[in-house]
């Protein structure tokens, strides 16, 4: 099965203010039926590199089964730790960075991890706020969920993430 996932994150006063993600998953079922499902949860207190995982993880966690995965994102740091085999050398080096400084945000990484390894994953970045439909869809349900934690009302956002 192919999915496409599109994902972002947003932070409030970042670092440590209150944020969150937003994500959706397309698929085109055999009889060529497009499904979405959206998802977005907000955090407090909270940083934009934690929300952007949290968006993906999320994601592909929803998946019940090994998929074929076009993630999109416009978090660099999120597609290079995977294009780019971060990771990898972070976890070869104990978690540490070239600078021998920790990687921020382990635990989200460990559980990225778990996440991709059943799944066949393409890595594509995409430059946020340049009006690509997908992504400015997951910024604003990202925006609406750290907003909700200011206690600010959720806008009223159609299947389509217009308003």
């Amino acid at each position: 099965m192919h999915v496409i996932i599109y994902s972002d994150g947003a932070a409030r006063g970042n670092p440590d203010g209150p944020g969150g993600y937003g994500a959706v998953i397309q698929y085109t079922d055999p009889k060529g039926v497009l499904h979405e499902k959206e998802f977005s949860e907000g955090f407090n207190p909270t940083s934009n590199n934690r929300m952007e995982l949290l968006g993906a993880i999320t994601a592909l966690e929803a998946l019940n089964r090994p998929c074929s995965v076009d993630l999109y994102s416009d978090s660099s740091y999120l597609i290079n730790a995977f294009a780019k085999n971060w990771v990898g050398s972070w976890q070869r080096n104990g978690w540490k960075t070239a600078s021998k400084a920790p990687v921020k945000n382990q635990d989200l990484w460990k559980r990225m991890l778990e996440a991709v390894s059943r799944h066949q994953i393409s890595w594509h970045w995409v430059k946020g706020h340049t009006g690509q439909e997908m992504n400015e869809r997951c910024d604003r349900l990202a925006t609406a969920a750290a907003d909700q934690m200011y206690g600010v009302k959720k806008p009223n956002l159609d299947p389509m993430g217009k308003q």
